[in-house]
């Protein structure tokens, strides 16, 4: 997938850091802050580049990808405070409570344009689930999501393999949404979950958290039409 984004180098310190967001917003693309559970709800596009963004952030341990998605078109449904969304790995060490000192320092950016390898997202995809599977859905931190909220933003923490399994959960949701039986008339449907997200420590363990991600047309309703037709 040939993704355009923007590139911003703000520094903290002796320290520059490397943040991407994409270059055009995704209007109908937006997640209520999991705070319990999630729900993230997007068309087509928005979905389609969320797995391409996925799929760059498997690949970019020294990148911070921002996707802001509170600035778009409000959703009609799901209840919660809207939220934006990094996904950033374990290994950069990023502290949530830095992230609003660096987003003011953004500034205007400059145009990339990047490819994401969709076979080898698969592959490690796939790694991924064979690890789960061997231990029986237990894993270690690598495989996990950390995730919590911040300065309204949503941080999923994580490694190469399971932003690989995330990035085929958005492409799975985008190519099949648009064929589930009711879109035409304008309902969200439910296609997955955001895979590997860490259980709460302690007595929370009993706690699945989940962000689900739905598939919903933009209005004008009419001007839909199931793939195929």
């Amino acid at each position: 997938m040939r993704l355009r984004l923007r590139r911003f180098r703000p520094r903290t310190g002796p320290r520059e850091h490397r943040i991407v967001q994409p270059l055009r917003p995704l209007r109908h693309t937006s997640l209520r802050d999991p705070e319990s559970y999630g729900l993230l709800m997007g068309d087509h596009d928005g979905l389609n580049r969320l797995a391409g963004l996925f799929s760059f952030a498997a690949y970019s341990r020294h990148t911070v990808v921002h996707v802001p998605l509170r600035d778009g078109v409000p959703p009609d449904e799901g209840v919660g405070e809207l939220v934006d969304l990094v996904l950033v790995h374990h290994s950069y060490g990023l502290r949530p409570s830095q992230w609003p000192r660096l987003r003011r320092r953004l500034g205007p950016g400059t145009p990339l344009t990047v490819r994401t390898d969709e076979a080898r997202t698969a592959r490690d995809a796939a790694t991924w689930r064979e690890r789960r599977d061997r231990f029986g859905g237990r894993a270690a931190d690598r495989d996990d999501l950390r995730h919590l909220t911040h300065a309204r933003t949503h941080f999923l923490i994580g490694s190469r393999d399971v932003f690989a399994e995330a990035a085929m959960a958005f492409a799975y949701a985008a190519g099949w949404g648009p064929r589930a039986k009711h879109v035409v008339k304008g309902y969200a449907v439910y296609m997955t979950d955001v895979p590997g997200l860490r259980v709460g420590p302690g007595p929370e363990r009993h706690r699945s958290p989940a962000i689900l991600i739905c598939f919903k047309p933009f209005p004008p309703y009419a001007h839909f039409r199931r793939p195929g037709r």
